[in-house]
């Protein structure tokens, strides 16, 4: 297997033989592994590959509860604590070194609507959800169980229903 810097920096947020250990990084290689094909030339092996990869997202998707749509733009480093119950919308764009807990969802608040755009460095607590075309800036933290809905600034923490920064 070739090496991917993505999964490479994703594995180094985690602890010596995850595969093992924690069911989240089973989701993460399925993801990476999906966006490594997308990089083929159109032919039989990219074909071949791509069905892979559909029977490998389902099964570790009913497995682990852990939606990371191929189509997500998702950057390197991200880090998934107690897996279960996360979902996120094929059109997020997530940054570098993001940490989701069990329950986060990133998506639209309509069919067809806007979704979030997570920047680097965002932290997620349980049951958190980024709903909307909202940013969340770098170094965010979103509190567990928070419905974020609006934009996040830098640094700050945002806690509620809906979510409202404090500092």
């Amino acid at each position: 297997m070739t090496q991917d810097p993505d999964f490479a920096a994703d594995l180094s947020r985690y602890p010596s033989r995850p595969f093992l250990r924690e069911q989240s990084i089973w989701a993460i290689w399925v993801y990476r592994f999906g966006r490594r094909i997308l990089l083929r030339k159109d032919g039989l092996a990219r074909s071949v590959l791509l069905k892979v990869y559909w029977l490998l997202f389902r099964l570790v998707e009913t497995m682990t509860g852990i939606s990371l749509p191929v189509e997500a733009q998702i950057g390197p480093g991200l880090r998934i604590y107690h897996f279960g119950n996360i979902f996120i919308h094929s059109q997020a764009v997530i940054g570098r070194n993001c940490t989701l807990r069990q329950g986060v969802t990133i998506g639209n608040r309509v069919e067809g609507g806007p979704t979030p755009v997570i920047e680097d460095d965002v932290d997620f607590g349980a049951y958190a959800q980024a709903l909307g075309g909202i940013r969340i800036a770098s170094g965010a933290k979103i509190g567990a169980m928070s419905v974020v809905l609006r934009d996040v600034p830098a640094g700050a923490t945002a806690v509620g229903i809906p979510a409202r920064v404090i500092r």
